[in-house]
């Protein structure tokens, strides 16, 4: 995945707006030095293509990396660059942040992943678009780091229908009697509909949707849910959203359902990462 040197530019600028005074104050700026960077604690690394190219925009040598999607342990060094003290202290706190926000991301999908494949081997992992706004390059990277996928990049790519555009019909009689004709207006993609139980769902994949997306229904009820929608039709699109995480995601996956979806990635700890300094001659 590919985030523009606009974005890496605009990250340099909003932490140094003008110069680091402090560098400059101490007259240090032309002084060599290195900065190692490793994980306080074991991580799924992500970032660290962009934090090498922040330091190499500033002036810096980048000697040693760990791609995105490494699986570390505690101590692992994810980064070495020697340059200028004021390469690297422009650098190193928007290379810190990159890693931390990043790596945490990937770790926590990395999480889920393990714990639903461990009961269903196939099923997808995908996250929602409830990130911080102006982070989604590098949730999206993250996400993808940890071995999950992006559920909705934007209002632009999918169709999902939910009740807060159901709301604007006059019936659920209009819904489900005009759903063939809205397909026909993006006949390339697929037409999904939340639903918050199965007779809602039902009627909805009976009048043509292609899946549906199931919104805080516990996994006991969700298991005859699928199994009654499987029936209807083998190759929906069905995927379970609302509360899923770590501790509750194999029995969600062991319901059936092709993906979990969920916005608990982006929540939690940023990952604890050390930047050491040392002078060279």
């Amino acid at each position: 995945m590919y985030i523009d040197d606009a974005t890496l530019d605009r990250w340099i600028k909003e932490d140094v707006p003008y110069l680091d005074l402090t560098t400059h104050v101490l007259g240090i700026g032309a002084t060599a030095g290195r900065l190692t960077m490793r994980c306080r604690t074991p991580i799924t690394v992500c970032g660290t293509e962009e934090a090498r190219r922040i330091f190499i925009k500033l002036g810096a040598t980048a000697e040693e990396w760990l791609p995105s999607g490494r699986r570390v342990e505690a101590r692992q060094q994810l980064l070495s660059v020697t340059g200028s003290a004021q390469a690297l202290h422009l650098g190193w706190k928007v290379a810190v942040n990159i890693l931390e926000y990043a790596s945490c991301i990937a770790t926590r999908t990395a999480a889920l992943v393990t714990a639903a494949r461990a009961v269903a081997p196939h099923i997808e992992i995908v996250s929602t678009r409830k990130g911080f706004p102006g982070t989604r390059e590098l949730a999206v990277k993250a996400v993808v780091a940890g071995g999950g996928s992006p559920h909705r990049l934007g209002l632009s790519e999918t169709i999902l229908v939910f009740a807060q555009h159901r709301v604007f019909l006059a019936s659920p009689a209009e819904f489900t009697s005009r759903l063939a004709e809205w397909k026909s207006h993006a006949p390339e993609k697929k037409f999904l509909v939340e639903a918050t139980g199965l007779d809602e769902a039902l009627a909805a994949v009976r009048a043509g949707a292609d899946g549906i997306q199931f919104d805080k229904v516990p996994p006991a009820e969700l298991v005859n849910y699928v199994a009654a929608l499987r029936a209807e039709r083998s190759d929906l699109v069905l995927i379970a959203a609302g509360g899923i995480a770590p501790d509750n995601a194999a029995a969600f996956a062991s319901t059936g359902v092709d993906a979990l979806a969920t916005s608990t990635v982006y929540h939690g700890a940023p990952a604890d990462i050390a930047g050491e300094m040392e002078l060279t001659l």
